[in-house]
This record gives C-alpha cells, sequence and structure tokens, in this order.
C-alpha cells in the first residue's frame, strides 16, 4: 500500500512539472522577461529551479547549444538549491539521497557550465550581478532560509528509514505506547533519533517504572530532576543489600530490656519493634532513631495499680499504633509517635487469646474464648468499637485482611475446624469460609484477596494424601487451591508477606516448603529444623525460617542452598524481615523457669532464661560510623564495651570510629 502511494506521488509531482515547462519561456539575453524571472514568485521557486535542471540533463539542449542553453545552464549552476537535488533522487526511485549523489550532480554541472560558449559570457556577467543583488538582502532572512533548509534536509534523512511518528502522532500518544516498553526497549529506541531519544527518556516513564519496581512509592514525578539516573541507583543499591544478605555482610544489634524479666510476645514491622515481658513492660524500639522518646510506654491506670503487674501475653504494631494484650483481659493501645499513655483502653471478661492490627491502618481485633471484639479509631482519631460476635467454639487464631483503607476491616479466625470471615458492615455475625468435622486448623494467614489455612487430617482422611494448605478467596469464598501433602501437621503458614503467587509454610517434619499456586506444585522443599519449624517468611528470591531448635536459617529459593545461618537459646516465635533488615525474635516457653529466681535486687541473673531479639541490618549504610550504636563504638576499657559482645557483629579493631587499643 506504501509502495503505490508513493508512486501515484511520483506521477503527480511530474505532471506538476512538465505542465510548469510547457508555459514558461526561456530567452537569452536581458528582458523584461529575464527581470520578471529574477523577481518569480518564491512559493514557485522550488518547481522552476526543478524545471531547469530537468531541460538541463535532456540530449537535445545539451547537442543544440546556443545562447539559451548557456544562460539557463549558467543560471542553475550558481544558484540551484542544494534540495533540488534531493527531490530529483526520490523522483527516480532512489530513497536514500546521499552527500556523494549530490557532490557528483554539482561536478557535472560544472563541468558543463566550464564548457559554455563564450557567446554567452555577457549574460552571464548579467545574472551574476542579479545575484550579488540578491545577497545583499537582509542577513536575518538569508540565516532563516539557511535553517529551514538544513531543517528540511534533516527530515528528509529521518524519513528515509525511520518511522516518523513523532510528527504525524502527536506526543502524548507516542509516550503511551512508549509505556508499555521495558528498560531495555526503551535503551533500544533512544538510539534511533533525536526525537525518539526524547520520547524513551522522559521523566514520567521512568517514574513509573521506578514505582512499579517498589522504589519510592510516596514520591511524585517532580522530586527526582531525572528519574532515570533515580531507578539505576535504586537498582544498584539493591543488588547490593542483595549480596550483603547473601554474604551477612552488614550489622546486628541484640534489643534488650533488663527491667522486663522474661520476654512474652514479640511484634515488629517495617519501622518498629514491639516486645512485652512477664514484668508487664511494653517496649517499643525504633529501628530508624534508636533513641525516640516514644520507647517507653506506659501501663494503663488500672494495671498499674496492681501488685504484682500481670504479665503481657500479645502484642501487636504497625506504623501508628502499638497494642498490648495482658493475663487479666485487658488491652491497651498507644501511639508510635507520642508513646507514653495509651490513647485507649478496654477490658475483656476472659484471657485475651488472640490479638491482630491491621497492617495499614488504625483498626484492633481480639479474641477472648469464644468472643471477637473489633475497634477502630473514626476521622478525628477517636476510637469506638465496631462489633462482637461470638463463635461456636474458641477462637485460636486471628488475622486482619490487609487493604482495606477506608473500607473497614475484615477479620479471618480459626475456631477448631472451622475458618470464619467476620466484617461489621454485614451486621448478621460471622460467616463460615470452611468447616470439616474433625479436622482442625492448625496455622491462619491472609493477604487482600485470599486466605491460606493449615488443616489436619484425622482417621480416614489421613491416609487421602496426607494434611493440606488450603488457599480461598475473600471476594467469592469458593478454594482456589489446595496444596501440600504432608504427614506432620502445618505449624505456620505465609500468604501476605509472600510474592505474588507464591505461599511458604512449615511444618512439624522439618521442612519448609514454597508452593507456587498457579500451578499448584512445589517449587523448594527445604530441609530445615529437627525440632520442626516454627516461624517462617519468604520473598521472590529467599526464604528465613526459624525452628524450635533456636536455630535461624537463610536460604536461597532457586538453588535451594543455604546462605547463613545463627543460633540462640529459645525457640524462634517471630522472623520478619524487609529488603534490607532482618528481625528475630527467641522466646522461651517457660516464663518462670525453675532455679531461675529474677528477683529485683539481682536484674542481671541468669540472662540465659530471658529470651533475645536480634536485628540485622543489612544496607548499604550498615557499616558507617553513624549507623553503628555508640556501645560498638568504645574501647575495651569501658565497662560497656567490655560487656557487649561485638563479635557477632564484625571483628571489634575494624569498627570505623574506634580509638586504637592501649
Amino acid at each position: 500500500m506504501a509502495e503505490d502511494e508513493l508512486a501515484a506521488f511520483r506521477e503527480r509531482w511530474k505532471e506538476e512539472l512538465t505542465s510548469d515547462r510547457d508555459e514558461r519561456q526561456l530567452v537569452c539575453a536581458a528582458s523584461p522577461l529575464s527581470d520578471a524571472r529574477g523577481r518569480r514568485d518564491p512559493k514557485n521557486s522550488y518547481f522552476q529551479n526543478l524545471e531547469n535542471l530537468n531541460e538541463d540533463r535532456s540530449p537535445s539542449r545539451e547537442a543544440t547549444g546556443g545562447c539559451v542553453q548557456g544562460a539557463s545552464a549558467g543560471s542553475d549552476s550558481e544558484d540551484q538549491p542544494e534540495y533540488v537535488s534531493i527531490a530529483r533522487s526520490l523522483l527516480d526511485g532512489r530513497t536514500s539521497p546521499l552527500r556523494d549523489r549530490i557532490q557528483e550532480e554539482r561536478t557535472r554541472r560544472k563541468r558543463q557550465y566550464q564548457s559554455m560558449t563564450s557567446a554567452c559570457s555577457a549574460s552571464l556577467q548579467q545574472q551574476r550581478l542579479q545575484q550579488q543583488q540578491q545577497q545583499q538582502q537582509p542577513e536575518r532572512k538569508g540565516k532563516k532560509e539557511e535553517e529551514l533548509l538544513d531543517q528540511l534536509i534533516q527530515d528528509l534523512n529521518e524519513v528515509n528509514d525511520i518511522p516518523f511518528f513523532d510528527i504525524d502522532l502527536p506526543y502524548e500518544l507516542a509516550l503511551k505506547i512508549f509505556q508499555y516498553l521495558g528498560r531495555a526497549e526503551l535503551g533500544r529506541c533512544a538510539q534511533v533519533s533525536r526525537a525518539w531519544r526524547v520520547l524513551a527518556e522522559d521523566g514520567v516513564l521512568w517514574f513509573r517504572m521506578c514505582t512499579a519496581e517498589g522504589h519510592h512509592r510516596e514520591a511524585g514525578v517532580s522530586d527526582s530532576p531525572c528519574w532515570k539516573s533515580t531507578l539505576r541507583d535504586c537498582r544498584s543499591s539493591a543488588r547490593t543489600v542483595r549480596s550483603n544478605w547473601k554474604n551477612r555482610v552488614g550489622s546486628i544489634s541484640q534489643l534488650q530490656f533488663e527491667l522486663g524479666k522474661v520476654l512474652c510476645d514479640v511484634s515488629c514491622s517495617d519501622r518498629f519493634v514491639l516486645a512485652g515481658y512477664t514484668s508487664g513492660d511494653v517496649r517499643l524500639w525504633d529501628t530508624l532513631h534508636w533513641d525516640s522518646p516514644a520507647s517507653f510506654l506506659k501501663v494503663n491506670g488500672l494495671s498499674a495499680h496492681c501488685v504484682p503487674r500481670p504479665p503481657v501475653s500479645h502484642v501487636q504494631v504497625n506504623s501508628t499504633v502499638a497494642a498490648a494484650a495482658y493475663e487479666d483481659g485487658c488491652v491497651d493501645l498507644w501511639s508510635t509517635e507520642t508513646g507514653g499513655e495509651p490513647v485507649h483502653h478496654y477490658q475483656s471478661p476472659e484471657r485475651i487469646r488472640a490479638l491482630a492490627l491491621s497492617p495499614d491502618g488504625a483498626a484492633l481485633g481480639s479474641a477472648a474464648g469464644a468472643h471477637v471484639r473489633l475497634v477502630a479509631a473514626d476521622d478525628r482519631g477517636y476510637w469506638r468499637e465496631l462489633c462482637r460476635a461470638r463463635l461456636p467454639k474458641n477462637v485460636e487464631s486471628l488475622v486482619l485482611v490487609p487493604g482495606r483503607g477506608q473500607v473497614g476491616p475484615l477479620a479471618a479466625l480459626s475456631a477448631g475446624d472451622a475458618v470464619h470471615l467476620l466484617d461489621p458492615r454485614w451486621g448478621g455475625g460471622p460467616r463460615t469460609l470452611h468447616s470439616v468435622y474433625g479436622h482442625p486448623v492448625t496455622c491462619l494467614d491472609a493477604s487482600a484477596s485470599q486466605v491460606a489455612f493449615g488443616v489436619k487430617r484425622a482417621g480416614w482422611a489421613a491416609h487421602d494424601g496426607g494434611n493440606k494448605i488450603h488457599v480461598c478467596s475473600l471476594e467469592t469464598g469458593k478454594p482456589v487451591a489446595c496444596v501440600g501433602d504432608s504427614l506432620g501437621d502445618f505449624t505456620c503458614v505465609g500468604l501476605r508477606d509472600s510474592a505474588p503467587h507464591l505461599l511458604v509454610c512449615g511444618n512439624k517434619d522439618r521442612r519448609v516448603t514454597v508452593f507456587d499456586l498457579r500451578a499448584g506444585s512445589s517449587v523448594a522443599s527445604l530441609y530445615a529444623h529437627h525440632l520442626g519449624v516454627t516461624a517462617v517468611q519468604a520473598d521472590d528470591w529467599k526464604v528465613v525460617s526459624g525452628g524450635g531448635e533456636g536455630l535461624v536459617c537463610v536460604w536461597e529459593m532457586r538453588t535451594g542452598a543455604k546462605l547463613w545461618e545463627m543460633h540462640n537459646r529459645h525457640p524462634v516465635r517471630r522472623v520478619r524481615f524487609n529488603a534490607g533488615t532482618l528481625v528475630t525474635a527467641n522466646v522461651p516457653d517457660d516464663k518462670s523457669p525453675r532455679g531461675a529466681c529474677i528477683t529485683d535486687d539481682d536484674l542481671t541473673a541468669h540472662r540465659r532464661h530471658r529470651g533475645v531479639i536480634c536485628h540485622y541490618d543489612f544496607s548499604e549504610d550498615a557499616l558507617s560510623q553513624d549507623h553503628i550504636l555508640p556501645i560498638c563504638r568504645s574501647d575495651y576499657v569501658e565497662s560497656s564495651g567490655y560487656n557487649y559482645n561485638i563479635g557477632l557483629a564484625v571483628p571489634y579493631d575494624r569498627l570505623p570510629g574506634s580509638r586504637p587499643p592501649l
């Protein structure tokens, strides 16, 4: 189709030139016609020059010679523009008008001019005088014509081999097409032409690509002068962090609170770590600002006057709210920004068995026996109760679905052999998602669109493939996948923090398994812990697991190789990591060990019974002087440095900022 249109265009152009040639007449000497020719219409000058050029190339004109031929040849050889040769090449069917062809054409016309007879020398001199008069026009007009001519030649060269849609197509539509390309495709398009390079390096394209990969999600387009360089730096930093993860390069900190006695429960988010102790104290650490004043959380007035204070049973924390439940049924909530006194408090008649906090909102769910309560903060910051419900059996696990935003909290609960969903908007109590008599639910987790739970099969069903992990859709309530084939009970499952379409679970049979929900098959099966898996989390390339023997293992998912491991006393009850940090918690099973008399007079005794919280930092600046805690930069002559186990981080004499040993 394109070739037919090009042929039709050539025929129309030739017809216009032929009709123009019949109407014009050439004269030998200066005459009124020659003056009129000197003052011809600039709109028709392009076709007139092209006509003279065609007449010069005809053999009849060269054979007859004469005054007319000399005059026309002399004038064309002097003032014939460069684009006429390009147009002639296009008419002849040559789609690549190159500089050498133009030079050949000029050489031919120069030789033809030198062979002219001397009879027309007077007319040539007269025409030269006319050209000199034309050259004395204003410089501004001449510069403008030269710029237009250079632009025309440049455009013709680009039209030759490049789709020239950036002139015919609006910039916004071209940008809409380019947004479907990846990094490699945009790099290739930037090498095509200058126009394509402007499109391929547009800041909006690279900003969307940067946010799609998880970098600077809260930033705007105008926050960076060059998002392409920003994305390059982010990817380079990510490669460095991954290398630090694999080689265990970074810093480690043990979060301790001597007054808290024995550790009861730990919760962590991307920034905060919250711990509850048998002394009734709740401690909050800000991993970005270690000396934050919000670290000390006060208990409510009723529990503060109790002697002794009830121990902490459960804790939960997100980016804005921290919550703690006590053995006497009290629940306190604090603000992570201010700390201090609780912002909300309520009392349950029974001991709190499950506590869940929304990952991205101010909503809290608690379960005491078979009673469930949901509370949330309104737009003004006041906490109010949303609903209460009672289940047929005692609640064992409670999870709030993430990503609900302003819609309201949605709770997933496991009670005995059933899984229920509770939404305050329904108003009719909880709805049953799964229930099989005699098959208890052992673990539970939920993402924004799905809920996963482990089921222990008994009786005749135990011989039908063993224990299973069921995945159901929250929108339809129907099963999506059923994976797993294990004789042991599933102790933990990770769906919310895993990569898309991946599910990781731990089992009492000592294995960590990663499943692909799309295919329903196992991606990796790792023999991890000889006392069973107690905590697990995975992303797109690594798996971190904790066992009952106190061992924390980091695995590479693709190869199934163990990258490194760390051991502490007591079982690992909490594992949480993000791009550059890892938090592990070893919580003792026995909160009052025999022979470990921890009194107020001897706070440092029996440290091995307290439990430990470890914070690993694998970021690029983990070894910088500003990032290392002051206690790590102390000398052996100081008591604080002498009592600190610094061998877990890096060799002591290599720490920056430390003084040489005496």
